[in-house]
């Protein structure tokens, strides 16, 4: 039952998306152009506007937005630390470092479009989790959460002045290394839709394979190396995977805050701990949330558009604030 509700929301969602924006359609044109898309029967009239721009930009929002919250999930469970994601450990930081030096010196691959931008995004925040990690292994031998988020912490301000003054010396490209990393699926196409789906598929499909593992690592590590869980092995698969995806959605739309850390808290509430439920329904709950925030930073100020990180923070900073007083309130 509760997976119907978050499915429902989901599709709502995505209705909502395609019905509204800065130009007017109709639920027919609609309907037409997701039958067109479907078929592969090419649409008229307004319908190739929505099969053309809103359908590939509202899936990209929900992969978008269903990979940050898995990621999210994924990384509190594995740390045993409802702070812990992609942002607060640096990673994302990492991933958009890496994405600005490969729009600033124009990396490619020919015949890949933008896969530069692609790779030295996860690149990024691959080498970054592992800078993260060697650092906290020498401050902490232990790796104590407190000292790994201590650590992304510090490592995510480098990150910032280092894009700060990357972009001091971008030039003309400045403006948009600037609106990128506020987050942005402006002009997001199809080739968008199949990087996100095939990232999701590959390395969230690891992710969901293991979250019987998850659920082990939720009483320790000792404990889940008492029922045969490969810790180690565990671990670096999970980091791998939440790396990729993080550098990938980065180089896809930017740095998109709060999706990850809040998501997963206000799905835990309905769900509970478990990940075999948790992960899969924060992401669907992830891909709602993120196509909603996307609806809002194209149509609040019309026709100007919000960065969508910018609605993501504002949002999340709330329901954040309430999840904490509300958890403090039931504590008491």
């Amino acid at each position: 039952m509760v997976y119907a509700v978050f499915v429902v929301v989901l599709l709502a969602s995505f209705g909502v998306s395609l019905l509204f924006g800065s130009v007017p359609v109709s639920a027919r044109d609609c309907i037409a152009a997701l039958r067109g898309a479907i078929t592969g029967v090419k649409p008229a009239g307004s319908s190739v506007y929505i099969a053309s721009l809103r359908i590939p930009r509202a899936l990209t929002a929900g992969l978008v937005g269903a990979t940050l919250s898995l990621t999210g999930a994924a990384m509190q469970g594995l740390l045993k630390n409802p702070l812990a994601d992609g942002s607060t450990l640096g990673v994302s930081s990492g991933a958009s470092l890496g994405a600005v030096i490969a729009i600033i010196t124009r990396v490619s691959i020919p015949g890949l479009p933008f896969s530069g931008t692609t790779v030295l995004a996860s690149c990024g925040a691959f080498l970054s989790l592992l800078l993260i990690l060697s650092l906290a292994y020498r401050l902490d031998g232990s790796l104590s959460t407190n000292t790994i988020i201590l650590v992304g912490v510090i490592f995510s301000m480098f990150a910032s002045s280092v894009i700060q003054i990357l972009v001091t010396f971008a030039g003309h490209r400045a403006r948009d290394i600037m609106f990128w990393t506020m987050g942005s699926l402006s002009g997001k196409g199809r080739g968008d839709v199949l990087l996100m789906l095939f990232a999701f598929a590959v390395f969230g499909g690891v992710l969901f394979s293991l979250s019987r593992e998850l659920n082990a690592f939720a009483v320790g590590e000792d404990n889940a190396r008492a029922v045969g869980v490969n810790v180690r092995r565990v671990k670096l698969a999970v980091l791998i995977c939440v790396s990729a995806l993080i550098g990938i959605s980065v180089s896809v739309a930017g740095t998109v805050a709060f999706v990850g850390l809040v998501t997963p808290h206000m799905v835990r509430m309905v769900t509970g701990p478990n990940h075999r439920r948790l992960m899969p329904a924060s992401a669907i709950a992830g891909a709602s949330f993120l196509m909603l925030c996307d609806l809002i930073s194209r149509t609040v100020l019309n026709p100007r558009e919000l960065p969508i990180g910018v609605v993501t923070s504002l949002i999340g900073a709330v329901v954040f604030i309430y999840i904490f007083y509300a958890a403090r309130r039931r504590g008491q």
